[in-house]
């Protein structure tokens, strides 16, 4: 409960809210927090912990941000993208593996009938690819 509570805050305080290192191995059901906003027409995020700096979201993983954010106001100016590799109260879509390709990873929902690649920058936050991925956006308080 205390490391919940602690990458909660931490993302809150930092720009992208992510505190753990390639190396670390996050538990079952930690929940992880990144702090999505529009840079160059696609969703992006800061991870200072990981050296990440604008890293974009491609190939078909915006489409499913706007639909997370599509009840958000100002979601372009940055909003909280919780994540885990379990199911969490309040999750808003699972996303399910389908395939590795380019050294990432090919994600399907089936609610929204879309495919999106999650780069090798996945790995900075598993150690391997998780067979399904809960997301859940919220607005910065």
């Amino acid at each position: 409960m205390k490391r919940l509570f602690f990458l909660f805050i931490s993302g809150i305080i930092l720009s992208s809210g992510l505190c753990l290192r390639k190396e670390a191995k996050p538990s079952h059901n930690s929940i992880l927090i990144i702090e999505p906003y529009r840079y160059h027409s696609t969703w992006v995020f800061d991870d200072p912990n990981t050296g990440l700096v604008r890293e974009p979201f491609v190939e078909g993983v915006p489409e499913i941000i706007d639909y997370l954010v599509k009840d958000i106001n100002n979601p372009q100016d940055g909003f909280l993208l919780f994540f885990s590799d379990q199911p969490f109260p309040g999750y808003m879509l699972k996303v399910i593996w389908k395939r590795k390709e380019y050294g990432g990873n090919w994600y399907y929902s089936e609610d929204l009938k879309l495919e999106g690649w999650l780069c090798p920058a996945l790995f900075k936050y598993f150690q391997t690819a998780p067979k399904e991925i809960y997301l859940k956006a919220e607005a910065q308080k």
